[in-house]
């Protein structure tokens, strides 16, 4: 009990702080304005399927716009997200790009959840992305580009969308023409370490059709000997209204980069490079009509890795490369109605199947061109969910959700979640959940390399949560503070044992438990400020996941120019568990940029101004001051 007094004291101090910070230090504060992050009437989809208000869904959810993510000037969503949103943080090793494999950054953890094991579920869409083989996301595959908004849900959302949603969901909502004409955006930029970024896009609506097509190169040196990144993306998305009730998408989307890792700085790597795709394709049919509205979806993702996992600078070069293919197919389907006055009834269904299939294919030597299958697997599950919101006398909404998810190889999972939503007078808001997320074991868990274990049953985890926020001075204001408790157990981990390899076993078990506040101030028409800070208190060290994180941010828009700046402060940070070694630092960054012409902007971003000197993967120490440059245009 001591510790957790401690806690809120700590807490408290840090709150008191922040208040302080954006008010005495705002032309030192944060890059990118949540003027409208945090609207309580933004009306999202995650969490629920249906659209409805974030002010009556029980969880917490954020929603970023694409203002937000133009005025970032960042290829990747990562850093957008980890300066947005308290409690969420992502791993980095440099400039640009974050690889695959041994020393891949891109790590992305909630609350101390961390997607590296597959409890983060991404989607575009609604759609899960992730690779069948090792089941998590490839955080090179995430762009900005391609996004409208991005919209977040910290806690387990598994009721709806099942196994690794576990600790939160990332959902990607793409990019699409509101009115209509043809626009187009191009966007090209270059700095520190030879480092490329370029973009267009282009949008077009015509009465009842549209589209959205988008390409992207992007590339650097970094700030390593033999870490070069490179990366091209295409993107389209075609739709069609069919009627005023029915509309008809499709989309497609690829990537294909290349990474080298030298290694950390104490254990160098020589020739660790790394080939990857990844793609997706879908096809979905909407209804909205006044009472009901649903849809059903198909989507197609898959892969392929092609892996030299390098060698020391003494040792003798691998004779074979790593080579895994994966896909994964589902079909998600969902109706939602409203029964009585208030009421919201939404339910669904999900059938998924991935595959993946890893081998070690000789390149040298007697056994040349020889393979040596690591596994050829699939797993499939089908899940069914309902879920109800419920609003009793205008000032209360009940959530409710349950799910029954079968695998072929697991067995059966039952996930149910709960909440409330109560508006007080003042528009001050509490929201109240309790809810059960899940993880089926991952293909290579089960059945690659070493520690394989094909008996291992899910992981499991409840999150309990209350949350207050409310606008003030006609919205100027706006504020938020969320208190969580987890407890996760049946983690899957690699033990030790005597004289064998180890051994993947469910048998981690964590409790976090932390609070996380916002505050933004739009203090006139040119001039608005913000914060979020989160503490993390964890049962056990966990990598990825810091104590302490502030963001304070401050922006100036006026007709032509657009200026922001940031102070991010990390601490209690682990790069190495077995080392016991921790991070803190504190990253100021810069934003401008300017119009020359009405269609012609110019732009800058310097990130670590003050060359501080840190690290987020263990031995890559992360670059000093960068800086680029370069012009945007519309049309």
């Amino acid at each position: 009990m001591n510790n957790i007094y401690v806690s809120v004291v700590r807490v408290v101090m840090s709150l008191g702080m922040l208040s302080v910070g954006l008010h005495v230090d705002a032309d030192n504060v944060s890059a990118d304005s949540i003027k409208s992050l945090h609207t309580l009437d933004e009306v999202v989809v995650t969490g629920q399927r249906s659209s409805a208000s974030a002010a009556l869904i029980s969880q917490t959810v954020i929603d970023i716009d694409r203002e937000i993510l133009d005025n970032s000037l960042q290829p990747s969503l990562l850093p957008v997200l980890t300066a947005q949103v308290p409690g969420l943080f992502t791993t980095s090793r440099g400039v640009y790009g974050y690889g695959v494999s041994g020393g891949a950054a891109g790590g992305i953890s909630i609350r101390g959840m961390s997607g590296g094991s597959g409890r983060i579920m991404t989607l575009i869409d609604g759609r899960p992305q992730y690779s069948g083989v090792f089941g998590h996301p490839i955080s090179d595959a995430l762009h900005s580009s391609i996004a409208e908004s991005v919209e977040v849900v910290k806690g387990p959302a598994s009721a709806v969308y099942g196994s690794n949603a576990m600790g939160g969901i990332i959902n990607i909502v793409t990019r699409r023409p509101s009115v209509d004409g043809v626009s187009t955006l191009f966007r090209a930029g270059y700095g520190s370490y030879n480092t490329l970024d370029t973009e267009l896009t282009n949008m077009v609506k015509k009465g009842r059709f549209l589209s959205t097509a988008s390409v992207s190169y992007n590339r650097s040196d970094n700030n390593r000997d033999d870490m070069d990144f490179s990366q091209v993306n295409g993107y389209i998305k075609l739709g069609y209204d069919i009627s005023h009730y029915w509309t008809a998408r499709a989309d497609a989307d690829i990537t294909r980069f290349s990474a080298s890792n030298p290694g950390s700085v104490t254990s160098p790597l020589i020739d660790a490079d790394q080939s990857v795709v990844r793609g997706t394709v879908s096809v979905s049919v909407d209804n909205n009509y006044d009472y009901t509205s649903g849809g059903v979806s198909m989507f197609y993702n898959f892969g392929h890795n092609h892996i030299n996992d390098g060698h020391a600078p003494s040792a003798t070069p691998r004779l074979y490369r790593f080579i895994s293919d994966d896909n994964m197919a589902g079909l998600s389907l969902w109706q939602s109605v409203s029964l009585f006055y208030g009421n919201t009834l939404t339910v669904g269904a999900d059938l998924f199947r991935s595959s993946g299939k890893a081998y070690n294919r000789y390149v040298e030597g007697q056994r040349k061109g020889e393979r040596q299958t690591l596994a050829d697997k699939w797993h499939s599950n089908i899940g069914a969910y309902m879920n109800v919101r419920q609003s009793i006398g205008g000032f209360l909404t009940l959530n409710g959700a349950i799910r029954a998810d079968r695998h072929n190889s697991v067995g059966t999972e039952w996930i149910p979640q709960a909440g409330a939503a109560i508006t007080l007078p003042r528009e001050f808001l509490i929201k109240l959940s309790a809810a059960k997320g899940f993880r089926y074991p991952t293909l290579r868990e089960m059945y690659m390399f070493g520690p394989a274990n094909p008996d291992l049953k899910p992981e499991s985890s409840w999150n309990y949560e209350i949350a207050v926020s409310q606008p003030l001075l006609d919205e100027r204001i706006t504020y938020g503070v969320n208190l969580f408790y987890i407890n996760a157990k049946n983690l899957i981990a690699a033990v030790p044992r005597e004289g064998a390899t180890p051994l993947n076993v469910n048998t981690g078990r964590v409790e976090n438990s932390g609070v996380e506040a916002y505050l933004s101030y739009r203090i006139n028409r040119l001039w608005n400020i913000d914060g979020n800070y989160s503490y993390l208190h964890t049962s056990r060290p966990l990598l990825e996941a810091p104590r302490h994180k502030l963001c304070l941010g401050a922006r100036f828009v006026n007709r032509r120019c657009d200026i922001s700046s940031g102070l991010q402060y990390v601490d209690g940070l682990y790069t190495s568990i077995d080392g016991g070694r921790k991070e803190n630092f504190v990253l100021w960054n810069l934003r401008g940029q300017y119009e020359v012409l009405r269609w012609m902007k110019l732009w800058v971003r310097c990130d670590n101004i003050l060359a501080q000197k840190y690290e987020i993967n263990d031995g890559y120490p992360m670059p000093r001051m960068t800086v680029m440059a370069g012009i945007k245009l519309e049309f």
